[in-house]
């Protein structure tokens, strides 16, 4: 099995719905993402899936969370904006982009600070 991860970011404001504290005011953080995909085998290059090519879909996936308030999205009107929530809304779209005969989504990981991350995967 192999594996292949890239980073994407945004930075994006949001505010946690039935929290006490800090976290229930308005606030921003500048977001990391880190996707990875695996493969059982290599394509005729010998690359699992191009850096490039999965970076180009990383990013263009997430442009649409950059510099906007993440409650005011559609994808979060029935789910809090939390880091976790949002590594699986993210997960859940790459895979309807990235997931074919070779290559799945395998984790989506994502940071709202350099120490606090959160993970989805199936």
């Amino acid at each position: 099995m192999y594996e292949v991860t890239v980073e994407a970011g945004f930075s994006a404001a949001h505010f946690l719905k039935n929290y006490e504290g800090e976290c229930e005011k308005l606030h921003g953080h500048n977001w990391k993402v880190r996707i990875t995909v695996s493969a059982a085998d290599l394509d005729d290059k010998g690359l699992a899936m191009d850096f490039k090519t999965l970076k180009e879909i990383a990013n263009k996936f997430v442009e649409k969370f950059d510099h906007v308030n993440l409650n005011e999205l559609p994808e979060f009107k029935d789910n809090n904006p939390t880091t976790e929530n949002i590594a699986r809304i993210i997960f859940e779209g790459l895979e309807k982009m990235v997931n074919g005969e070779l290559v799945r989504v395998k984790r989506v990981s994502v940071g709202e600070t350099d120490s606090n991350w959160a993970s989805y995967w199936k």
